[in-house]
């Protein structure tokens, strides 16, 4: 028959007790104190269980903004997508696949209008605007916003934290299924991490970066990525090393073609 937890600890201290005698069951009371009943024990496990739940629950709380995504999104196709945007200070329509064949699509989100880092990226985008353009390429921002609360931000002055007006669409993610799509999405604060991918005229993605929320990005090396994606697909026997920019020496993939590359530098 099993023994409780109380009757183990007193057999055993017993034994080790040297007033302890056949005929008496004598325990010292120093020795008593080291028992624990079976009611101690429990309170014990379930200390030890809240703490290890409490900690699990602050882990959580520090990985608030990793996000889980899926399968890789570069060298696949684009996730489709149609939503209300503002342009222009209208409403209009923009589909994503509407591009394919012929344009070029930078794709960027922000976490929300009428904040701080946001506007230093939208207006940079769209005051460098004409660069994108003339290498046929449009430009796409989108946050989890209203096209109400797009059109505000749009009217504000830039002096005031506003945008003004810009030269490409803000679109209207209030379902949160674009950047979903795009593996961007922190569910549980429902905004945006500022995503940035590079599609071809193909819809494939060709290039993705993904900053933390206080994290701004670059236009210049945005241009310069884009700049070297339509270089090599201009160009299929060539790569791009580090750094590469229009004019400077690309490189042959393949041993002997890049000793080539190497021997120039």
């Amino acid at each position: 028959m099993a023994c409780s937890s109380s009757a183990a600890s007193a057999t055993l201290l017993s034994s080790l007790n040297p007033r302890s005698s056949s005929s008496s069951s004598f325990i010292s009371p120093k020795l008593q104190t080291l028992s624990f009943s079976s009611s101690s024990s429990f309170n014990f496990q379930s200390k030890s269980l809240r703490s290890s739940v409490s900690l699990r629950r602050s882990a959580a709380r520090r990985n608030a903004f990793v996000v889980k995504a899926g399968l890789p999104l570069v060298g696949n196709q684009a996730p489709d997508f149609e939503a209300e945007a503002v342009f222009d200070q209208e409403f209009i329509k923009v589909k994503l696949s509407e591009y394919i064949g012929k344009k070029y699509v930078i794709l960027f989100f922000y976490p929300l209008d009428f904040t701080f880092v946001c506007p230093t990226e939208i207006t940079a985008f769209s005051d460098r605007y004409a660069e994108f353009e003339k290498i046929n390429t449009e430009i796409l921002g989108v946050s989890v916003d209203s096209v109400f609360s797009h059109l505000a931000w749009v009217q504000t002055d830039r002096k005031s934290g506003g945008l003004g007006d810009l030269n490409y669409p803000l679109v209207s993610d209030v379902t949160k299924s674009i950047s979903k799509a795009f593996n961007v999405l922190i569910e549980d604060q429902g905004i945006a991490l500022r995503g940035l991918f590079i599609i071809d005229k193909e819809g494939v993605i060709q290039h993705s970066t993904i900053n933390n929320l206080a994290i701004g990005r670059s236009v210049d090396e945005t241009l310069r990525t884009l700049q070297a994606l339509q270089f090599v697909q201009e160009n299929p026997d060539e790569v791009c090393p580090a750094g590469w920019k229009p004019g400077e020496k690309s490189m042959k993939p393949d041993p002997k073609g890049s000793k080539e590359y190497f021997a120039a530098i």
